[in-house]
């Protein structure tokens, strides 16, 4: 048997926002792999048809969906779509992102308002869209990608740290006014991980190993890592999990006090 299939996600519907490359991608493999049906969808066709016929080829069910998830009639026809093809969505996980770097003094507005669409109006357009089958079947589950930078500003990236930070209390409201209709929502907060957006920065002689410094674990996190939690969240062994926060960045959020130097006492390189 599966050892996957432990998470009771065959035959399930489950759709991935910016499932082309990255995280989006590595969650959707998973899901496929846990048996689910998934719908992929991106802007990016290409790169989810490459990854839906690569899931074909190893027997899973994959669709390919070109999708601006800013774009209210785009996302409706990706799910009428979704559930003539596949069947009742079971589980969305919200995904798709992206960073327009700048300070705030400079960031051009148009930057700004693009990338809250993209990060927070978008996971609202798909999640009450999705949302719509799952509470009339009266189960489904809601799964957000925010990001450590909710916490934690991140200077010069413009809108991206206040946009993730409003994706977590927006999966918060959403488990409680959908909650008592089976509807589960909940977010996960990937630290530093390795994708193709930040593959060259690993180029740098010695970048890996001062980021896996300030790390717990000593590592830097790759798409798996995330892959393997949005998957539980998605399923229904979490029933019981709702409205929660799932930190995933390797013990760099518990790091402060040993990155204040301290001789003798420090394991953390400062330099």
């Amino acid at each position: 048997m599966n050892a996957r299939h432990w998470l009771d996600l065959q035959g399930r519907v489950c759709v991935v926002t910016g499932a082309a490359s990255g995280i989006g991608a590595a969650i959707a493999a998973e899901l496929s792999l846990c048996g689910a049906k998934v719908a992929l969808l991106d802007r990016n066709v290409q790169g989810c048809e490459a990854l839906a016929q690569q899931l074909l080829e190893r027997g899973c069910e994959a669709l390919a969906l070109a999708c601006d998830t800013t774009s209210e009639a785009q996302v409706q026809a990706a799910a009428d779509r979704v559930g003539r093809e596949l069947g009742v969505c079971y589980a969305l996980v919200n995904n798709a992102g992206l960073l327009r770097p700048g300070a705030l003094d400079a960031v051009p507005l148009e930057d700004w308002n693009h990338v809250m669409s993209v990060n927070l109006t978008g996971y609202l357009l798909c999640a009450r869209t999705f949302a719509r089958p799952m509470r009339d079947a009266g189960q489904g589950a809601l799964v957000h990608v925010a990001s450590i930078a909710s916490h934690f500003p991140q200077t010069a990236s413009g809108a991206y740290s206040a946009s993730k930070a409003g994706v977590l209390l927006l999966s918060r409201q959403m488990a409680v006014e959908w909650g008592a209709e089976g509807i589960r929502s909940n977010a996960i907060c990937p630290g530093m991980i390795r994708t193709p957006l930040s593959a060259r920065f690993y180029e740098e002689p010695g970048f890996e190993a001062r980021r896996a410094a300030v790390t717990a674990s000593r590592r830097v996190g790759e798409p798996q890592d995330i892959a393997d939690v949005a998957a539980f969240l998605a399923s229904p062994r979490s029933s019981y999990v709702n409205a929660a926060e799932l930190t995933v960045d390797g013990g760099m959020s518990s790091m402060l006090m040993d990155m204040v130097p301290r001789p003798g006492f420090n394991q953390t390189r400062q330099n």
